[in-house]
């Protein structure tokens, strides 16, 4: 229920802190002192749409804390936890509205959206007016309080998950429906394609490997011919080591002759063939080293430009040829074997869509058997409510084919006013002021299913009178009984059945005019009793009318 709603800076309201209980409280006041603005305060913590004219004049933001003590079991706290959000002890809502238009909200003192918030304030507080009756707008809503009134809610849940399961089941149909057909169109380009990926088995990073192999071969190549050139030089047939050999040989026998003369020159001789010598060690040494086999170039070669122009030819990378043939192979697969997995997919969806349409079959029936239930207890209402002569009817249209996740039943809450009148559609048919009471008869009907934990009503009295009033505040008092209940009224009937009565009232000058709210005790709710029966000038009989009002209520309860 809400416990606390703590308002600041908003239209006439300065600083307003009030406590509510549990049971029936009762909000009165003059026109105009502001009852409005103070459901506008709550409906602004419960995700109602911002407006920087809710700000009081002269502020830079206003704020408004509503402070909730719901169970652990409570739908508001599941909705808190699914989104990461802390629900331990009481559920705090707070919106601070800033007078340049921005909005900001936190949901037990962390941020959040309005739409969250929004959603949390559904589960927590329904607000009913003459104008805002929400339960009757949406003829999805009527399904879900027909559910909860027969206590099928259970029931329609799993029909949801059957039919969840159903369109899982038939949407992995089609989508393997649609991947075997498109793969029977290429079956040929894929045969082809696996078979030439399987022949040439690329393998993840062999394009480097035999890029960088084949590099190296071709550096090998380059330096193993100036070495062979190297080598012909000092060994070939135009060597000059043989000629020097020769040469030296012929000095060093004619040295005797001269000597001393030809010693540097056959030194030098001697000295140039021994690094001739050595050279061509070290070219032999180099030359094995280097060696290389040209037709393993040549088959890298081969392999790398097979490799290169069958990624270009699938518009891949050479790394991404083995996945693609997986993948081909896989869809060949599917093809080969798609029949038997079609067959199996279908049996699986007819079998989720039989399952559906049994649970939704039974669920329609114990709608069916409720709607009457529904109806008769909404009827047992209407007459103290001035709608003897009306009637209230559950409309069900089951379209066996027509599924949705909610079964097959299309449910509408229909009247008809007058005897002799056509039946159709609460919102067509019924004014205002008809509304509401058949919203209040419907909420008595549901006791405390299918509301949330806290039920506002805002002046569904306005244009009753005398007994219709009272039947009002009677079953206010009732639904009290069960949820609780706040209820905006200018009936004197109603405020006297209220376990708390809260006077709205405006006070200050010419410049400065403020909201305020007191919680009345006995004496002087029946002075404010009174003046809702008297008008502006508060007689004693109309004190003693007050007073009898409230010692009947008392007795009563």
């Amino acid at each position: 229920m809400l416990s606390h709603l703590s308002i600041r800076d908003i239209v006439l309201i300065e600083r307003l802190d009030i406590d509510f209980s549990s049971g029936l409280s009762v909000l009165t006041g003059e026109t105009g002192a502001g009852k409005s603005i103070l459901l506008d305060a709550l409906s602004l913590t419960l995700g109602a749409r911002g407006d920087a004219s809710l700000v009081r004049n002269g502020a830079t933001q206003g704020n408004v804390t509503a402070i909730f003590d719901v169970p652990t079991n409570h739908p508001a706290r599941d909705i808190l936890r699914s989104n990461a959000f802390d629900d331990d002890g009481d559920l705090i809502l707070r919106r601070i509205q800033s007078a340049d238009g921005r909005s900001r909200v936190f949901v037990n003192d962390q941020p959040a959206s309005v739409t969250l918030l929004r959603e949390i304030g559904r589960a927590l507080v329904e607000i009913h007016g003459q104008h805002d009756d929400r339960a009757l707008v949406d003829a999805a809503a009527h399904r879900d309080l027909l559910d909860a009134f027969g206590g099928h809610v259970g029931v329609a849940q799993s029909v949801a998950r059957a039919w969840k399961t159903w369109r899982d089941s038939d949407q992995a149909l089609l989508r393997h429906r649609a991947k075997v057909e498109a793969a029977a169109r290429e079956a040929d380009y894929l045969r082809a394609s696996v078979e030439e990926l399987s022949k040439l088995d690329p393998q993840p990073g062999e394009e480097s490997d035999l890029a960088d192999r084949r590099a190296g071969m071709m550096r090998a190549e380059k330096i193993a011919t100036d070495i062979a050139d190297a080598q012909d030089v000092l060994s070939g047939q135009d060597s000059a080591v043989p000629q020097l050999a020769s040469l030296l040989r012929r000095l060093q026998r004619k040295a005797g002759e001269v000597p001393g003369l030809l010693d540097g020159i056959i030194k030098a001789l001697d000295d140039s063939l021994i690094s001739l010598d050595e050279a061509q060690v070290a070219v032999d040494e180099a030359l094995r080293a280097a060696e290389f086999d040209p037709r393993a170039l040549e088959q890298a070669e081969e392999r790398l430009f097979a490799l290169r122009a069958v990624a270009r030819k699938h518009s891949v990378s050479v790394d991404d040829l083995a996945a693609l043939r997986d993948t081909m192979a896989a869809d060949l697969a599917d093809l080969d074997a798609g029949e038997e997995r079609l067959a199996g997919l279908e049996r699986d969806a007819i079998a989720a869509r039989a399952a559906f349409d049994e649970a939704a079959a039974h669920l329609s029936e114990l709608r069916k058997g409720t709607a009457g239930a529904l109806a008769k207890s909404v009827m047992k209402e209407l007459p103290a409510l001035k709608l003897e002569r009306a009637e209230f009817i559950v409309e069900i249209t089951s379209e066996p084919d027509n599924r949705s996740e909610s079964g097959i039943d299309e449910i509408e809450f229909w009247v008809r006013t007058n005897p002799g009148t056509k039946p159709g559609p609460i919102m067509k048919v019924a004014s205002g002021g008809e509304l509401s009471r058949f919203l209040l008869a419907l909420k008595v009907a549901l006791a405390d299913r299918g509301s949330a934990p806290t039920l506002v009503f805002d002046e569904i009295d306005t244009g009753v009178g005398g007994a219709v009033a009272d039947a009002i505040g009677q079953r206010l008092a009732r639904l009290a009984e069960r949820i609780q209940v706040l209820s905006v009224t200018h009936a004197p009937q109603v405020a006297a059945r209220a376990g708390t009565h809260y006077l709205i009232s405006k006070s200050g000058g010419a410049d400065r005019v403020a909201t305020g709210v007191v919680s009345l005790a006995r004496g002087d709710r029946q002075e404010e009793i009174a003046r809702m029966l008297a008008g502006a000038t508060i007689t004693d009989e109309a004190r003693a009318a007050a007073d009898r009002l409230l010692r009947e209520n008392a007795s009563a309860g």
